[in-house]
């Protein structure tokens, strides 16, 4: 460090936004970095199980863009977690948009098995529409306002051209196709629809290169990896904060007081709050005395942020093939294009339309990864397990016509139910620019004084103007506020 000082620097949350911002100021030579956790376990978001002898990913699964340019990556080389073939030059070098070929299955609600070959067509039309959104990056340019109004006008039109030389059976059954897909796609915002993402905004995100990979011992290896370079009192954990009292508004030397529910005040130079945005949308009103400013709030309520969860299923034997790396099931009575249910307590089971599949592990164990978003995904949360076994075994026999199958076991995400997410991660909502991102990267106060700046600040997946939803953009942010920090105190005794 360049300065005797050695503040006080409070960061609420162990996820591994919060972790990231650990590190580089005990790296740094900061002696006073405490992190104070609401649950008992690190990793917030971060979180990995297993079904049978399967792991699997509660939370986040994949790390977007594996190269050089991803920190997370780098991370994870060092740290001896990738699969060979992630580590090869090739991988890295593949510009796929985060959207990989995948080996597909197809199946139609009336027990058919469809060929990959007669759904190509959808497939190309859904893929090239969804390119097609990268050119209203300012909103002068479309009447469009949404990603869903703009996809689902583009498909019912160009359909009519394309395939007129079909049935109609056949331009019925692709139309259905692409609106599987487009349910699926609603899954990657963590949207209830895409009719509620911004035209303009949904091309803030930038990808990075690299066919997107896994951790094959799991994501919660990265945080014990990271945990471990920490001194192991750093964290308190099972300890909520209640209020951020910051600008004067406490007596003392310090400009932050941070108040816990179990009544502890903790005085510091510095607070990095890493929380959800759902959970700032629910407690923001509670958590910073005096409010946030006005149009940090209002940023807070523009961005989107939603649920995508994941129902494992475990079988005994594979109904779909050995090289399937996914699996799409095609309502072929839904009449238009749609990314949504009519009612989602009846048939909350129609938006779940693709399952992943798991490499089979040693054992013989066979797993999908079912995903389902939005309001179905919300209710499926206040279902018992056995209701969903259930609807998932139907679900199956119906779409496979066999009645035999039926599942092992299951284990179901609930991020909208957790009382810390309060949803899965951030997305672009209707109305949501560059602006409402750099507001909620802002520290506090807004205006710094010389005697005492960057009480607040604050990072996170949803702090990030481009990385946003990603691991890798929540480490950024991470990193981003520790330097900001570091950079100030170097500054302060800088000639």
């Amino acid at each position: 460090m360049a300065t005797s000082a050695d503040p006080k620097i409070v960061i609420i949350g162990c996820g591994v936004s919060g972790i990231a911002a650990a590190h580089r100021l005990v790296k740094a030579g900061y002696g006073h970095v405490r992190i104070l956790e609401a649950t008992g376990r690190s990793g917030g978001r971060i979180k990995t199980a297993t079904l049978g002898s399967t792991i699997t990913e509660i939370g986040a699964a994949y790390i977007h863009g594996p190269s050089e340019e991803n920190p997370l990556f780098c991370l994870s080389r060092d740290y001896d977690l990738l699969p060979p073939e992630a580590l090869t030059p090739k991988n890295q070098a593949v510009d796929v948009d985060e959207d990989p070929p995948l080996v597909p299955n197809w199946f139609s609600s009336s027990g058919q098995r469809l060929s990959a070959e007669s759904m190509e067509p959808a497939e190309e039309l859904f893929r090239e529409i969804l390119d097609n959104t990268s050119q209203f990056q300012n909103r002068k340019n479309t009447s469009w306002e949404s990603v869903g109004h703009f996809m689902r006008t583009k498909a019912q039109n160009q359909a009519a051209g394309r395939w007129k030389d079909e049935d109609e059976t056949t331009r019925q059954l692709l139309l259905s196709a692409f609106s599987t897909m487009l349910k699926f796609e609603c899954c990657g915002s963590a949207t209830h629809s895409m009719d509620d993402i911004d035209l303009a905004g949904f091309s803030m995100y930038k990808s990075l290169r690299g066919v997107d990979c896994t951790l094959p011992r799991g994501f919660e290896r990265l945080i014990e990896n990271l945990m471990s370079e920490l001194p192991s009192d750093l964290v308190t954990y099972n300890c909520p904060v209640s209020c951020v009292h910051w600008s004067n508004t406490e007596c003392g030397s310090s400009p932050v007081t941070v108040e816990c529910e179990n009544g502890e005040r903790i005085s510091a130079d510095h607070v990095i709050v890493t929380v959800p945005l759902g959970y700032l949308k629910k407690h923001h009103s509670s958590l910073f005395y005096p409010p946030l400013p006005a149009h940090k709030l209002k940023s807070i309520e523009t961005l989107g942020f939603g649920t995508c969860d994941k129902i494992f299923v475990e079988f005994e034997s594979p109904w779909w093939d050995a090289d399937c790396e996914i699996i799409y099931l095609v309502w072929e009575d839904e009449e238009t294009v749609s990314d949504q249910v009519s009612d989602v307590s009846e048939s909350w089971i129609r938006k779940l339309v693709t399952f992943t599949v798991h490499k089979p592990s040693e054992t013989g164990s066979h797993v999908l990864c079912g995903w389902i978003c939005g309001h179905e995904a919300e209710y499926m949360e206040t279902l018992p397990e056995e209701e969903v076994r259930e609807s998932i075994t139907n679900l199956v026999r119906t779409f496979t016509g066999n009645d035999t199958i039926t599942p092992k076991r299951i284990l179901c995400s609930r991020w909208f139910t957790d009382p810390w997410t309060y949803g899965s991660y951030c997305h672009p909502a209707i109305g949501c620019t560059a602006k409402d991102l750099k507001n909620m990267m802002e520290p506090l106060p807004s205006q710094e004084t010389l005697s005492q700046p960057l009480q607040v600040l604050f990072a996170g997946e949803a702090t990030h103007p481009c990385f946003y939803s990603t691991v890798h953009g929540a480490i950024i942010t991470g990193w981003r506020e520790a330097d900001r920090l570091i950079t100030h105190y170097w500054a302060s005794v800088s000639p």
